[in-house]
């Protein structure tokens, strides 16, 4: 038997709660408020999929392990997967736009584009766009 989770529930530590949910409203994310106090954020992400940030404090109830410093160190990249290369493109300019760092350049490689982005407290998001008459 193969495991089909339901949901997916990413969980991030952040530095300043506040400032990362308003760095990413500008980018049009919104929140579930009955997941959200002054400890975490769930950010929704689509019907299925959340992104829980949480102050480092909180963070730490969670693991035994040292937290990694996402400005020095990558602990995992978030890919999105969009409906447009106008998307990706609108949503990481966005997200420059509001404060965040470019992480590299946009790969563009006919069937599929992508970009990202360094997100305020160094967590990297890749977004691409896959056409798909290219997966067969």
């Amino acid at each position: 038997m193969s495991v089909q989770a339901e949901k997916i529930f990413i969980n991030l530590a952040v530095n300043d709660l506040n400032k990362t949910k308003e760095f990413f409203s500008t980018i049009g994310f919104e929140f579930n408020p009955q997941f959200t106090n002054d400890l975490a954020a769930c950010m929704v992400i689509s019907e299925h999929i959340y992104v829980m940030l949480l102050t480092e404090g909180h963070f730490k109830t969670f693991t035994n392990k040292e937290i990694a410093d996402s400005t020095k160190t990558t602990e995992a990249i978030v890919s999105l997967s969009l409906d447009s290369r106008e998307k990706v493109k609108e949503i990481v300019n966005k997200a420059l736009d509001a404060g965040a760092k470019p992480s590299k350049e946009p790969q563009d490689h006919g069937f599929m584009y992508g970009w990202g982005f360094q997100d305020i407290d160094g967590h990297l998001w890749e977004l691409f766009y896959m056409d798909p008459s290219a997966i067969q």
